[in-house]
């Protein structure tokens, strides 16, 4: 926890904050903080600054705010991930909100077993957790947009259009030749698919939607190492704010 992440329900005082819990332990625990010293912290949705501990003890952690700085920009990215393996959605949903992308959208592909949709760990309470994990990694506050594609016809055919309007859409697929092109036009929009890659057929209607094929050489990574590798190639042009992108519509 690189950031102590404040819910308003933590502030007892427009500059004052009481924790317990998860937080509090880790402040104890792995900060090993005593009173007196500070603590990098953000409110959620809000600004970040220090918290100067005045009290720590087996029943709360309060901390005097000093909240004065905004939170790092985020990147003018959307994400479009095939759910993974439940054991490794969590790495991923976490991963993505610390590497700053404006929003992730979960959809379904043909390798994608109807049960991971059932899973715990697709339940809205896990999936947020992951996200605030995220952000304290990175230390930011503000949550990227997350949206479920539970049907992969319908997203491509009315949702994918509207992000993809005055971007840049890169379609990653095992083997594909080319690299993501040197000029990009922001927002953009990046699809990873299962392990192994997407099926023909959905490649077809993801490039007819607009998408261009990328590739990381002729491996098959990971979809967290693929995130991380493809991500890190598509920020560096991108480190300044981002204007809000487009709401999504249509089904899913």
């Amino acid at each position: 926890m690189n950031l102590v992440l404040l819910f308003p329900e933590d502030l007892v005082a427009p500059d004052r904050a009481r924790l317990a819990g998860r937080r509090l332990a880790h402040v104890r625990e792995v900060h090993r903080a005593a009173v007196g010293d500070d603590l990098a912290v953000g409110l959620l949705g809000g600004k970040m600054g220090r918290g100067r501990v005045r009290r720590l003890d087996g029943e709360a952690l309060e901390l005097d705010l000093a909240l004065d700085q905004d939170p790092p920009p985020k990147l003018p990215l959307t994400l479009v991930i095939a759910v993974p393996r439940p054991k490794v959605l969590n790495r991923v949903v976490a991963a993505s909100a610390s590497l700053g992308v404006a929003r992730i959208v979960l959809v379904n592909a043909w390798k994608v077993e109807k049960a991971y949709w059932s899973s715990p760990r697709m339940a809205p309470e896990n999936l947020r957790q992951q996200l605030l994990l995220g952000l304290e990694q990175a230390k930011d506050t503000v949550l990227p947009e997350l949206r479920l594609a539970r049907l992969f016809r319908p997203f491509v055919e009315d949702a994918l259009p509207v992000l993809l309007q005055g971007g840049t859409g890169l379609l990653a697929h095992p083997g594909a030749e080319q690299g993501p092109p040197r000029v990009l036009a922001a927002p953009l929009t990046l699809a990873i698919g299962p392990e192994g890659g997407w099926i023909e057929a959905e490649r077809a209607s993801l490039q007819g939607a607009g998408m261009h094929p990328v590739g990381l050489g002729p491996r098959i990574l990971r979809t967290e190492t693929a995130l991380a590798a493809l991500v890190g190639q598509l920020a560096l042009p991108f480190q300044v704010p981002c204007t809000t992108p487009p709401p999504l519509e249509g089904r899913s």
